[in-house]
């Protein structure tokens, strides 16, 4: 699994990190990466969170584009809810890549 975007910041969100830990998910030691043509062309399915135009396109792969709300600047109940949204999301498409 990778995780990149189409603009990265600087830092992975501090409450972002937090929330995480409470789940026993340790990225504090992450750093945001770019999204490359390369890393989609590698990718088996691309989910993509509202980058439009920036993310490439490549034939033959799946695409799922979620809307989130961006927890930049959110409370830890706010990036709660997002977390748990994108875990139940995360397990329905892997049911659906296993069945």
């Amino acid at each position: 699994m990778l995780s990149a975007g189409s603009e990265p910041k600087d830092q992975i969100n501090p409450t972002a990190v937090q929330v995480m830990a409470e789940e026993g998910i340790d990225i504090a030691s992450g750093t945001p990466k770019l999204l490359t043509v390369e890393a989609v062309r590698e990718s088996d399915v691309v989910i993509t969170m509202g980058c439009g135009d920036a993310c490439p396109i490549f034939p033959g792969k799946r695409y799922e584009d979620w809307q989130l709300d961006d927890p930049a600047g959110q409370d830890a109940a706010t990036v709660r809810c997002i977390r748990d949204d994108i875990r139940a999301r995360v397990e329905t498409l892997i049911g659906e890549l296993t069945a």
